[in-house]
């Protein structure tokens, strides 16, 4: 099932806990916004490729827009209508002030070198820097985009509008960013996960955890779970998964990941298994930090640990969400597990705009403390509706949006 009609069945669920009226619902599901764009730009060779990029700019109700920008062979005006919503109710769920968006290019980043994707991202703010800004919509790095691509889109904005950091955040530190961003996404997972852990009453140190993916999210949460004394017991990327009963190396893994072009391939670690057998694992807490839908119909039966944290997009379909709650499974979805980016870009945003630069500690603390509130707010819906965390989180998403909806006097 695709991610825009999983999103529409979350959203209808607290829509439906929430009594909102048609009108609402017409109202927060219609984007804003949606642009599609030609990309030109020179190859290397000189010949002169075009590609198509999108745009879509969903709700507004709360703030400026903001949401990603991903490079990616898949990219559709579908796919990234869904995430720009996504975005909208998970910009509300941590309550900090924005809306949603999200944007791409239909491209592989591999078949580009460096100087050729910096030609498109320029030509593609050529395209939308009338639609974009610090108070309209800022984007960020996503999949196949990066800090140096987000470096880029601030100097090609700057021709048209002057210095302004604050037009995109996900940037270099040296370059206007903040540091902490690149660990904030991963860190985040991290600090619900030990909230949930904590909630449940399960002890801490000794908890063992199962990673489906060892990319920036997946690591950054490796490494925050081992620091807690968590026994992470199983890795993967696209090259394969480790797996080790006592707890892998995690800073073996990094190391190895750093030396092979951010690949585990090779990793002597742990024992080989497949993608699909870390799924399976009998563990305490399973995290998927990879690609969507991989938890599905076909597999969730087999899923094992109680406990599963949504650190990648969409990574359960609604068939699965309804075996793991027949079976038990708790689960803490995606808008709030993977919040800490978009948080973070937030201090970012704040940071460029008051011209004055934060701390690692200070970010740190701010994550800490937003996540916290936002996962007991959440908590707290779902034990006194008596509703799953997902609706919990749906609901306290679409209910603000709604609020400010209301008070803005659009509805």
């Amino acid at each position: 099932m695709k991610a825009t009609t999983a999103n529409q069945i979350s959203f209808r669920q607290a829509a439906d806990e929430l009594d909102l009226s048609e009108t609402m619902r017409s109202l927060l599901l219609t984007p804003k916004r949606e642009v599609q764009v030609q990309v030109v730009a020179e190859r290397d060779s000189g010949e002169i490729a075009t590609f198509i990029g999108y745009r879509v700019q969903h709700n507004d109700a709360r703030g400026p827009l903001k949401g990603g920008l991903r490079y990616h062979p898949d990219v559709d005006l579908d796919e990234v209508r869904s995430l720009a919503a996504l975005m909208t109710w998970k910009t509300a769920v941590v309550n900090i002030p924005y809306g949603g968006a999200k944007g791409g290019i239909t491209l592989d980043p591999s078949t580009l070198s460096t100087r050729e994707l910096e030609r498109v991202t320029r030509s593609f703010v050529d395209a939308i820097h009338d639609l974009f800004g610090p108070d309209v919509d800022i984007p960020a790095p996503d999949m196949g985009t990066s800090a140096e691509v987000m470096a880029w889109i601030m100097n090609q904005y700057g021709k048209y509008r002057g210095f302004a950091p604050a037009c995109v955040t996900g940037k270099p530190v040296e370059y206007h960013g903040i540091p902490g961003r690149e660990e904030a996404t991963g860190r985040g997972v991290g600090i619900v996960t030990l909230k949930l852990l904590s909630r449940l009453g399960r002890k801490i140190p000794g908890t063992t955890v199962a990673i489906q993916g060892f990319g920036n999210v997946g690591t950054h949460t490796a490494k925050f779970l081992r620091d807690a004394e968590c026994r992470v017991v199983a890795i993967s990327d696209a090259s394969g998964g480790y797996h080790r009963a006592d707890g892998i190396d995690v800073l073996e893994a990094l190391r190895h990941a750093r030396e092979h072009r951010g690949r585990l391939g090779g990793f002597a670690g742990g024992d080989m298994i497949t993608n699909a057998d870390l799924l399976s694992l009998d563990c305490d807490v399973l995290i998927p930090a990879a690609l969507g839908g991989v938890l599905n119909a076909a597999n969730a039966e087999a899923v094992r640990a109680p406990i599963i944290i949504e650190a990648a997009n969409s990574p359960t379909t609604p068939e699965a969400d309804a075996i793991f709650s027949r079976n038990n499974v708790i689960v803490l979805p995606d808008i709030l597990a993977n919040a800490g980016g978009v948080t973070a870009s937030w201090f970012e945003w704040v940071q460029n705009r008051q011209h004055y630069q934060w701390g690692i500690n200070r970010v740190r603390q701010e994550l800490d403390r937003i996540l916290g509130e936002a996962f007991e707010q959440v908590w707290q819906l779902s034990s006194s509706r008596q509703v799953s965390l997902r609706t919990a989180a749906y609901m306290l998403g679409v209910g603000r949006v709604a609020q400010a909806t209301v008070l803005g006097g659009l509805a």
